[in-house]
């Protein structure tokens, strides 16, 4: 089981925003360019990279679905406090 994910989200307020950009994803748009142009979060400057994290760094809706993926997978939707997460893992260790 991974201790640290290496994970980019882009942020959005609504849901139905969220479902959009998935599907923007999912027909082969670019994660970094979508994250530039849509997150609310300041790694978006970054394409969305959060870096290496382990359990216990964020919040726990988003920690149990980025662990939950696999190398380059997106995840569906995630609500947090914060708002929508589309999480892309890019490594785990």
């Amino acid at each position: 089981m991974a201790n640290q994910v290496h994970a980019a989200h882009i942020l959005i307020k609504s849901e139905e925003k969220a479902n959009e950009i998935l599907t923007k994803l999912k027909s082969g748009a670019s994660f970094e360019q979508l994250a530039t142009e849509n997150s609310l979060c300041p790694s978006k400057k970054r394409g969305g990279d959060l870096g290496w994290f382990g359990r216990g760094m964020m919040v726990r809706e988003f920690e149990l679905a980025a662990f939950n993926l696999q190398k380059n997978q997106l995840s569906a939707p995630v609500k947090t406090q914060f708002g929508w997460h589309i999480i892309k893992l890019i490594d785990s260790k």
